[in-house]
């Protein structure tokens, strides 16, 4: 490993003041290896789900917009057999006709004239091409101006980022992934890294054939975790003293008497900065814990959404100096972070960030993604009416236009099926047991499904486009008898009435 580009008079080894306070508090505290209770925050759950297709909905629009001349006045149109061939770069989830019929307020489909075309081949059909809608473009042009008012918030970020890494420098690839959580452009190697020299620069990885982007200048001013800057301005915080973490539990959520406790005195261990090192650390002690937590919180702060993929702290982890396993941590603090197994993966949320599902401090970058959804969503339900009373949380609703809308109703169904696999498989392997919040009552609220402009709407009491599963079936069919059994009893009551005197009568 190269050294670290550092110079001789700055280092971030603890002072020994603050070590032999830090090893006498420990001492005296043990770890409590706990079960701890995962319960579905319902809020935090639909903030991760509300961006299902967001990130592939973004690189089409980019690779639509980007492929036409800067000249041009007007966007021309894109083949489809292009966007086909680029699917995997674009990580759309199906084929590429279906994803942009998704989307009618965004992506416009044109099928050229095929008396036009007929002279050219009459044998094969014309390809469509597609195009963005001019709503698509205008709020594309506010995400470009958006990024410019916070370009030095973006080079802050990545350098805050890199002064995190014992090394300081990070893999590239793993920078790209990262992309888009820390709200960096696509093009972020050529668009914004040229422009900070004193910050960055792309140096070749030891040993691999990968790039690293490598730490130029080490700023002492940003070496403020969020926590500390947070205390700092609303009391008066000292380096080394005791802080605490925010905590925000799901609804429901209990700990035990002996975690509550253990949690307690865990809070008023002295706060070590995630900007210094941890190696000198007792390992698998309480200040180390809080040491892993510190970074992790840290390095969730600097997303702009305030959350990433599991998979993505993993692999960041190991540039930054966790030990190995660390991903229990995450899971014995479900009042800092909450784990959501929604769109088949992992996702870790900063609980603090958010209320319900809406950022509490929303990035300017998130304002326009928001916009994004919105515009994704726009008019999908208008053609259904709106669901009243108790539904199925899984249905399949039928639809008669072509085989396209089929395609897609199943591919939803198939996607909830393997959500639920994966909350089950989850819930088996983790260190903390899944206890949902849902009740066995009737009145569950149940999420809608997006229906599409072409779905026909559903009366009340037309059977047969719904397909529940024997579970909702078994519902359905004791709410029924439950129904039935209420009138006999009724109908028996008043006929009971006649046989008695009137006084006697039982009203009903």
């Amino acid at each position: 490993m190269p050294p670290p580009a550092l110079s001789t008079g700055h280092h971030r080894h603890l002072s020994l003041p603050h070590l032999q306070r830090c090893f006498s508090l420990m001492q005296s505290r043990t770890f409590i290896d706990a079960r701890i209770h995962w319960v579905r925050d319902r809020g935090l759950d639909h903030a991760v789900e509300k961006e299902k297709h967001l990130l592939p909905f973004h690189y089409l629009k980019d690779f639509l917009i980007h492929s036409f001349p800067s000249s041009s006045a007007t966007a021309s149109s894109v083949p489809l057999d292009a966007i086909s061939e680029r699917r995997q770069d674009l990580r759309l989830p199906f084929r590429a006709i279906r994803f942009i019929r998704l989307f009618p307020n965004a992506f416009i489909e044109e099928t050229p004239d095929h008396s036009a075309s007929s002279s050219s081949s009459s044998s094969s059909p014309p390809r469509p091409s597609i195009r963005p809608t001019d709503d698509l473009i205008l709020i594309h042009s506010e995400e470009l101006r958006a990024f410019e008012s916070s370009r030095d918030n973006a080079a802050d970020r990545l350098l805050r980022l890199l002064m995190l890494a014992p090394y300081r420098r990070l893999p590239l690839p793993l920078i790209d992934r990262l992309q888009w959580d820390l709200g960096l452009p696509c093009d972020f190697v050529r668009s914004l890294l040229p422009d900070f020299p004193d910050y960055f620069q792309i140096s070749p990885s030891s040993g691999r054939d990968n790039l690293d982007i490598e730490l130029v200048c080490y700023r002492k001013d940003l070496a403020v975790s969020a926590l500390e800057d947070y205390a700092m301005r609303t009391g008066g915080y000292k380096k080394g003293a005791s802080l605490a973490f925010p905590l925000h539990f799901s609804r429901g959520f209990e700990l035990e008497k002996k975690v509550r406790k253990w949690l307690d005195e865990w809070q008023k261990l002295p706060y070590v900065s995630p900007y210094e090192s941890g190696s000198n650390l007792p390992p698998k002690s309480d200040i180390a814990e809080k040491w892993i937590v510190g970074v992790l919180h840290e390095v969730l702060n600097m997303l702009i959404g305030k959350k990433t993929e599991m998979e993505n702290l993993v692999l960041l982890g190991q540039h930054l100096g966790l030990p190995a396993g660390f991903r229990k941590v995450i899971a014995h603090h479900p009042g800092i972070f909450y784990i959501s197994n929604k769109l088949r993966t992992q996702t870790v949320v900063l609980r603090e960030a958010y209320r319900r599902d809406l950022l509490i401090v929303k990035h300017p970058m998130m304002g326009i993604r928001y916009r994004y959804i919105h515009l994704m969503h726009k008019n999908r339900n208008s053609s259904g009416k709106k669901k009243k009373g108790r539904s199925s949380r899984r249905v399949a609703l039928s639809v008669e236009d072509d085989e396209d809308h089929e395609a897609e109703a199943e591919g939803m169904e198939e996607e909830r099926e393997e959500e639920d696999d994966a909350d089950y498989k989850f819930s088996e392997s983790s260190d903390f047991e899944s206890e949902d919040e849902e009740s066995d009552d009737d009145d569950d609220r149940v999420r809608d499904v997006n229906l599409s402009p072409t779905t026909q709407e559903i009366q009340p009491r037309i059977p047969s486009p719904i397909r529940a599963s024997p579970i909702e079936r078994r519902l359905l069919t004791s709410k029924i008898r439950r129904n039935e059994m209420h009138k006999v009893g009724k109908r028996n009551s008043a006929g009971a009435n006649w046989r008695v005197p009137p006084k006697s009568r039982i009203s009903v």
